[in-house]
């Protein structure tokens, strides 16, 4: 009765392969989910000794069926990359790749149905580049994978939820960006995604642009009545419960203390600096609106090459990502929903 999740094993030099290693025999894991690791068993076994984690490990070929496992065994689905000799806590080019191959390779079992959703431990942009990858990040390379256009970022932490009209773009190009229909999609993935976990009448609200949302064209050109004003009377005609714009310097206190269930930031740094200085442990990254019904979640956390290999690294928010997955994830039995 419990899905099964694909866990992606992120960047090899990073800290990926060891909070895998602690994360897939977390007993919150277990209780939750089958876990599937999506990397090289090569490095998992050695990132298993490092975290003095107890498992055997039972590879196979992600285009293969999942097998079966006895208690005890972590099923490791290896796309024969033999990265198991990189070191950790350097930028290289195959670890890039891995990553890249490693997510491919639970997007495709996703598409076929063996997993019900995909949990990602974090990739190195620089290597990801070296690696002959050219994406911003994980959400873009999902986005293709999936041939997916109306997609966005969402943080989740236990008193803050926020979603993304743009990201990982700098911030003059962020600015032209938005514009009332990319405002008005973002505001119905929202409510989307709460209604699907429980939520079916949302509190949405909208951080402003400017300062204090332009407070009356007094800061800017007027990019809140350009750009966000039409698309959130647009989704308000349609019932949604969002208001905005609403200065951001005081928007994320309310939504912490309950006033909104999720906050529609602008840019990237609006939305993410609020939520890591609250919640950088328990925070995990959700992205939303991808065809064909496919679920990703992650640690909003990078690979930390400077700890990688050295066993201390905390892997609470892997395991919260994949409590989220397993909300969303399709399932025969009903379950309480955390967003």
């Amino acid at each position: 009765m419990k899905p099964t999740i694909a866990i992606t094993m992120g960047d090899v030099c990073g800290i990926g392969p060891e909070i895998v290693a602690r994360t897939v025999i977390d007993p919150v894991t277990l209780e939750l989910c089958r876990p599937v690791v999506v990397g090289d068993a090569a490095v998992l076994e050695k990132a298993r000794q490092i975290v003095g984690a107890h498992f055997r490990i039972q590879s196979f070929e992600p285009e293969e069926a999942i097998p079966g496992s006895e208690g005890g065994t972590v099923l490791c689905a290896d796309p024969g990359l033999d990265l198991g000799d990189l070191p950790f806590g350097e930028v290289r080019a195959e670890a890039g790749n891995g990553a890249f191959q490693f997510l491919k390779a639970a997007v495709e079992m996703a598409k076929a149905g063996k997993v019900a959703a995909i949990a990602t431990a974090p990739l190195n942009k620089e290597a990801l580049h070296a690696g002959g990858h050219i994406y911003p990040g994980h959400t873009e390379i999902l986005a293709e994978l999936t041939g997916t256009e109306s997609y966005s970022m969402m943080l989740a932490a236990p008193k803050m939820k926020v979603i993304h009209l743009t990201t990982h773009v700098g911030l003059l190009e962020a600015i032209r960006r938005i514009d009332p229909d990319r405002t008005y999609q973002v505001i119905r993935l929202a409510q989307d995604t709460l209604a699907a976990a429980g939520n079916p009448h949302p509190k949405i609200a909208v951080c402003g642009i400017n300062p204090h949302a332009g407070e009356n064209g007094l800061f800017g050109e007027g990019e809140e009545e350009k750009k966000l004003v039409p698309g959130i009377e647009k989704a308000q005609c349609e019932g949604i419960d969002v208001k905005g714009p609403l200065p951001a310097d005081t928007l994320f206190y309310r939504a912490m203390r309950g006033d909104f269930d999720v906050v529609v930031a602008c840019y990237h740094d609006q939305g993410h600096a609020p939520v890591k200085a609250v919640a950088f442990d328990e925070g995990i990254n959700i992205t939303v609106g991808l065809k064909g019904g496919i679920i990703r979640t992650s640690v909003d956390h990078g690979t930390a090459f400077d700890i990688a290999g050295k066993g201390v690294a905390r892997y609470e928010s892997l395991v919260a990502a994949i409590r989220y997955a397993c909300e969303l994830a399709p399932k025969p039995r009903e379950v309480h929903a955390v967003l």
